[in-house]
Formats: structure tokens, C-alpha cells, sequence
């Protein structure tokens, strides 16, 4: 049986892997890019096979999402692994990795194999998943991280939570380094945060609303890198927000450390003065900051500091996120509003170069999850693509494919959506269409 083929033809290649960035044709064979070059129709005699047309559009190697909340199990009111796959299907999303903290948590080979069976079922992209770091997420004995390892967990985390017990974490580095996995941390000293429902600062003494200061970020960061540096072990600084924590990954990163980290779109585009008007759509944790952080977070993705763009995709029904700011849960969706964001604020504001931006949606991403056929368009590695659409502007409305809608940039005029996603060669979606 022959391999299904399509040509895409004509499109702006971005490859970081190979620092190319020119126009050019792209063939998939199966699931598999076959060959990349100029007017491959004729070179390799393709009469008759399926073709896109790309001209005017970015090709680029498939967005990796690290930071994903499915939700399922347990919490299939605000989420599943079909919505959540679709949503990021829909983003430009060819793989994502989606966080444990579900009910009950995904801390054993039991609980890793549902959720990649599940997915294998009916997922639009690929799943990845990550274990815990501690049994049942509650921070006092470490979970069967080898065997989760085992059942093809790819990073380890309580996200949601952090690790409190500075041995525990010492432990989990150091199994870290003998698995080749990394420990992702959300960074809290959950006794600076008690209470806290957003930034600690002068909008929020303002409003009378108690904060979450920037240091409850930063101290655990140096915590966490110390012990790095101590173990040998990979770490991965989750949903970085504040310019403290950025310095502090700068210099870890200048001595040696083996540290990674990410941020998020509304990092490095909102502050807390969104919260003037009580809105819980802009209510997350780590909490939007301030002016001064989101420049910092900027610079951070800028020079390197910051290594990944993902969106800490965290759902919520509308009725969980209408209870109130106090009372609302923490977290907002971003799948589908990852690639154009990214684009608007930091491509066309020239903070990114084309190129820069896709090595923190994908090159970047493959490399910290181990993922060595995905973040690159080189011919034999795994035939998932994202095209996007440089300049048509278009406005953000509540229409997501996610089960929720608690989006902070419903209203806001983007430009740089994704109007492809191929997933192991397959097109799931096209013009905004699944097919």
C-alpha cells in the first residue's frame, strides 16, 4: 500500500533546527517529511498528488504546547482529552503535554497509561503526559517516577501546587538526572501566597484585594535551581512571571545549571491593572504583575533566558469563573489564542524574529520533553506542521473549541492565526475547518 503524499508549496519555511527561514516547497510521505526544497513538483515528477497551496502563509514545524490542562479524569465538566485536542488542533497545537492534576492525579503507570490510551482514542494532536512528583500531589513521598517513566510519562510535576519539601524536590532532581526526564516546578512559597488572588502591589491595595508578591515566585526559583545545581538534575521553571525570577534563570544559566523555563502569553502581555474592573477571566496563578515584569519577561524570551512559549491551558466553567474574583478559581484558557498572540505581541512589535518565536513554540519545547522527531521540519522527522497566516487580523470571540470560555483576550483584535495543523501528515485542520 502506497504512503499518502502532500505538497506544500510555496510557503514561508521556519526551521530553527536548520536556521532556515526562505520560501520553499515541503513534501509529506506518510508520516514523514519526505523532501523540502524549490519547486519540488517538477524535480520529483508529483503530478496528480494533493497539494496546498502556502503562498503567503508561515510553514513551520508543529506548535508544542508544554503546559496543558485536560482535566480528564475527573473534571470532564471543564475539560476533556477530545474538547482540550480539538482546542489546540484548532490553536496550531500538533502536541501538547498535559499536566497531573487531574482527579484522581495522574501519579502512577496506571493513571499514566489511561490518559495516553484515552488520547490514542480521541485526541486530535498528540498527548503527552507528565506524573506527578509526589503521591497524590500531596507533597510527602515521591511518586513511582521511574515507572511512570516507564509507561511514557516525558516530565514530572505537581503543577498546581508546588513542592514544598526542599528534600523531596532534592530527590526528585536527582532521579531526574538518572531518568533524562525533567521535573517541571511551579514556583510558590505557598506562605507568602496564602490568600492571594492576585498581584501584591499597588493595584491591589487599591482594590483591597490581598496579593501574591513577586518574591513568593523568585525565592522558590533560586530554591529550586540551587538544588540543580546541587544534583545535577533537569529542571523546567513552569509559567514564569516576574522579572526577579527571569534575572535569577539569567545567571543559573551563565554558571552551567541545567535549567529550562517558559512563560505565558498573558505574562508577556497583560499586567495586573487588567484587574481594575474585578474580571476573574484575568485571574491566574503565578498573577499577572506588573509593567516592569511583563518588559522583563519580554527581554527574557528576547536574549534566550526564557526558553518556551506555552499557555498553562487551564479551563474552567463559566460558572466556576462567575463566582467572583475572591472566590473564582485561578486559570485561563490559551490554546487557541497561542500563535496569534505570540505573533501580534511579539513578532510585529519586532521583540521576535520569526524565527525566535518558533523555536520557543516548537524547537525548544521538543528539546526539553526529549522529543527528537518533532520541533524541526528536517527530512525524516515526523510529519507535523503548522501554517499560519501572517496578517490577516481577526477578532477573538467567545466561540472557542474548548468547553470553557474563560479567555482574558475575548474582544482583542490578533493577527497570525493558524490555518493548518497536520498531524502525522494528516490535515485535522484547514481554514479553520477539521477535516
Amino acid at each position: 500500500m502506497s504512503k499518502q503524499k502532500l505538497l506544500i508549496k510555496g510557503g514561508r519555511v521556519l526551521d530553527p533546527s536548520q536556521n532556515l527561514d526562505r520560501i520553499a516547497d515541503a513534501l509529506i510521505e506518510g508520516n514523514q517529511i519526505k523532501a523540502l526544497g524549490s519547486n519540488l513538483a517538477s524535480r520529483m515528477k508529483l503530478d496528480g498528488i494533493q497539494a496546498w497551496d502556502a503562498k503567503g502563509l508561515w510553514v513551520m514545524p508543529g506548535v508544542i504546547d508544554l503546559h496543558v490542562h485536560l482535566r480528564e479524569p475527573g473534571r470532564e465538566m471543564d475539560e476533556t482529552v477530545a474538547t482540550g485536542t480539538r482546542a489546540a488542533a484548532k490553536g496550531g497545537v500538533t502536541s501538547l503535554c498535559c499536566m497531573p492534576n487531574t482527579e484522581p492525579p495522574i501519579d502512577s503507570p496506571r493513571m499514566v497509561q489511561f490518559i495516553l490510551n484515552k488520547s490514542k482514542e480521541q485526541g486530535a494532536v498528540h498527548v503527552f503526559s507528565a506524573g506527578c512528583v509526589t503521591k497524590g500531589q500531596k507533597g510527602e513521598e515521591l511518586a513511582e517516577m521511574g515507572l511512570m517513566a516507564e509507561a511514557g510519562a516525558v516530565a514530572f510535576t505537581d503543577d498546581g501546587k508546588p513542592v514544598m519539601n526542599t528534600q523531596i524536590m532534592r530527590r526528585a532532581l536527582e532521579y531526574s538526572k538518572s531518568l533524562g526526564f525533567p521535573v517541571m516546578d511551579h514556583c510558590e512559597d505557598a506562605h507568602l501566597s496564602q490568600n492571594g488572588v492576585m498581584h501584591e502591589g499597588l493595584v491591589s491595595s487599591r482594590l483591597g484585594v490581598c496579593g501574591i508578591p513577586a518574591e513568593a515566585e523568585t525565592l522558590m526559583a533560586q530554591r529550586d535551581i540551587q538544588l540543580a545545581e546541587m544534583t545535577g538534575g533537569r529542571l523546567h521553571l513552569a509559567h514564569v512571571s516576574c522579572a526577579g525570577t527571569v534575572e535569577t534563570i539569567r545567571q543559573a544559566k551563565r554558571l552551567g545549571v541545567r535549567v529550562t523555563a517558559e512563560t505565558c502569553p498573558h505574562y508577556f502581555a497583560l499586567t495586573d491593572e487588567s484587574l481594575v474592573d474585578f474580571n476573574s477571566n484575568f485571574k491566574m496563578n503565578p498573577p499577572l504583575r506588573t509593567q516592569k515584569d511583563l518588559k522583563a519577561i519580554q527581554e527574557g524570551l528576547r536574549d534566550g533566558t526564557v526558553d518556551a512559549i506555552a499557555t498553562d491551558h487551564a479551563p474552567h466553567a463559566p460558572f466556576r469563573k462567575s463566582a467572583g474574583l475572591e472566590s473564582a478559581p485561578f486559570g485561563v484558557i490559551g490554546l487557541e489564542t497561542l500563535l496569534p498572540l505570540t505573533m501580534t505581541v511579539l513578532v510585529s512589535e519586532k521583540i521576535l524574529t520569526p524565527l525566535e518565536a518558533v523555536r520557543c513554540l516548537s524547537t525548544n519545547p521538543a528539546k526539553i520533553l526529549g522529543l527528537k522527531m518533532k520541533g524541526g521540519l528536517r527530512v525524516g522527522m515526523d510529519a507535523d506542521v503548522t501554517l499560519v497566516d501572517p496578517t490577516t487580523v481577526r477578532e477573538v470571540t467567545d466561540q472557542f473549541e474548548s468547553k470553557s470560555k474563560n479567555s482574558p483576550f475575548i474582544g482583542w483584535k490578533l493577527k497570525g492565526f493558524a490555518v493548518g495543523t497536520i498531524v502525522s501528515g494528516r490535515v485535522v485542520m484547514r481554514d479553520g475547518a477539521f477535516v
